[in-house]
């Protein structure tokens, strides 16, 4: 039985994107005859079968001394037993494995200070960033994939986050393989809209000539609602009024009530919330937007094509790698222009257009399904069990 290793903070369906993706695949795995070891601070239990090696790390620690003790702990553990892969995603040292899913660090950081609107705070943030400890040694444990050798077999998880590596690792195209983020396409398919489509719509308040569009995210800011509610404002100046916004996630925070209610969109904006499913909200939304500073592949995205919602977003999110622009969603320039995304809302709002991208982003979201995703991973992770093997 092939032996392999996960490494991250925590374990659980639950949580974050990453931490949800390795217990899928975890499971996967196992259903294919893998032996499963989860290497981490804390673990919700699933799945049953795996094993878990608690990684204790001192709550008193400095942030960067404990991501340095994380690193340093699983290489020493896992060096003790032979495993056929060791799988990093970001926060070990020691791997024959890699694959991201938050993107290069400092690339995202530096894209994320565009969410401050004030310049003179962009300038400080750019100034304060580089002076913490914690980012440099996040930076040193992200680069270590890089500088291993053998280097690992490195999966980026998206087209933008290849280009990322190449650019700021140096590394060679031909060293680094993609492989898409997937979604659950047996959950988010078009039949959602056929079985809950209303229900929210009349609670909501949407009548039949209303367009709803979705944003999905618990950081507001840095996923670019200030220039989505100023893209609502320009649809309601030019007379584009027949919309609702339906924020999911996060709760608006006190300049953005007060950006709201300058541009008089209280009955336009709806925050919603955290939801237990989001189903209901792609079966119930027109089109999704997000006109984010940065993401490495945001599975929303993906989730709602696949769901029958064309979707619009920037082109430093990496899920913007399945997007054929104008064609099943639209991929707009960073940072996001309000005036810009304006424009491609409102060529949504045209019901005939909309009703084609529909047809055309559920084809395309229904390509990059969770299944493909870890078959696809399941190949690479033969292949370097194989050459441990052999070598």
């Amino acid at each position: 039985m092939k032996k392999i290793v996960f490494a991250m903070e925590k374990f659980s369906r639950y949580a974050g994107g990453a931490e949800s993706y390795a217990v899928s695949l975890a499971i996967t795995l196992i259903k294919n005859g893998w032996e499963v070891h989860l290497f981490g601070e804390e673990w919700d239990g699933e799945p049953e079968e795996a094993q878990f090696h608690k990684i204790y790390i001192p709550k008193f620690l400095p942030a960067w001394i404990k991501l340095l003790f994380f690193a340093w702990k699983h290489k020493k553990m896992v060096r003790q037993q032979p495993y056929d892969v060791v799988v990093g995603f970001g926060n070990t040292i020691y791997m024959n494995a890699y694959q991201s899913h938050g993107g290069i660090h400092q690339l995202s950081t530096a894209r994320k200070v565009y969410a401050e609107k004030n310049a003179l705070r962009r300038i400080i943030k750019r100034i304060i960033i580089p002076l913490s400890i914690k980012h440099w040694t996040r930076a040193w444990i992200e680069a270590a994939p890089f500088r291993l050798n053998p280097r690992p077999r490195i999966i980026a998880i998206a087209d933008m986050i290849k280009k990322d590596m190449q650019s700021f690792f140096n590394a060679k195209a031909d060293e680094i393989e993609i492989i898409y983020n997937g979604v659950d396409t047996k959950r988010y398919n078009t039949s959602l809209q056929q079985k809950i489509r209303g229900k929210l719509r009349n609670q909501w308040g949407v009548t039949d000539n209303d367009i709803v569009f979705l944003f999905v995210s618990y950081d507001l800011k840095k996923k670019g609602i200030e220039p989505l509610i100023e893209a609502a404002a320009e649809l309601k100046r030019t007379k584009n009024d027949n919309f609702k916004i339906i924020v999911v996630g996060g709760s608006p925070y006190g300049s953005l009530k007060i950006l709201i209610e300058r541009f008089r969109l209280e009955n336009n904006v709806i925050f919603a919330g955290r939801v237990k499913s989001i189903d209901e909200y792609y079966a119930n939304s027109d089109v999704f937007v997000l006109p984010t500073y940065y993401d490495a592949c945001s599975l929303v995205v993906i989730e709602a094509m696949a769901s029958g919602v064309p979707s619009i977003t920037t082109m430093f999110n990496g899920a913007s790698g399945i997007i054929t622009d104008g064609k099943d969603g639209y991929v707009i320039s960073h940072p996001p222009v309000s005036v810009n995304l304006a424009d491609k809302m409102r060529l949504l709002m045209n019901n005939k257009k909309r009703q084609e991208m529909s047809e055309e982003a559920a084809i395309t979201g229904q390509k990059y399904s969770l299944e493909r995703n870890h078959k696809e991973m399941m190949k690479v992770f033969d292949e370097v069990a194989s050459f441990v093997n052999i070598s």
